[in-house]
């Protein structure tokens, strides 16, 4: 096994996390799976941004842990998660890095959905 160096996110690869400032909810197989209105948008480099939300306000019964693993050298080792309810088009549908790089360590028990493997992300204005 190689040893896996991280890259620190700099101008050529820029990387933000701030308060999204939005109320988001997730739906899958008809359910609500997270609904938070303390979710972070990560903005990297030129890929579209990506909500990451608090376990806390996810129903984390309604997801499955599965075997798929993913590495990034900016931040980490990534595990997924599939939605049993939302049918196959849902496996995989949610990813998380549990122990994020230094850099990226706001997103560290927070949970990103794929909006196509999902009924829908909403987002609503915070009051």
């Amino acid at each position: 096994m190689t040893a896996r160096t991280s890259k620190i996110p700099g101008p050529d690869h820029p990387i933000t996390i701030e308060p999204s400032g939005t109320h988001v909810i997730v739906s899958a197989g008809g359910r609500i799976i997270a609904d938070s209105k303390r979710a972070l948008t990560l903005r990297e480099s030129t890929y579209p941004p990506v909500l990451y939300i608090p376990r806390e306000d996810a129903d984390m019964s309604l997801l499955q842990r599965s075997g798929h693993a993913t590495y990034c050298p900016y931040k980490g080792d990534c595990a997924y998660y599939g939605i049993p309810l939302g049918g196959e088009r849902a496996a995989d549908a949610v990813w998380t890095y549990e122990a994020p790089y230094p850099a990226v360590a706001a997103i560290a028990g927070h949970l990103a959905f794929y909006p196509d493997r999902v009924d829908s992300v909403e987002e609503r204005p915070l009051p």
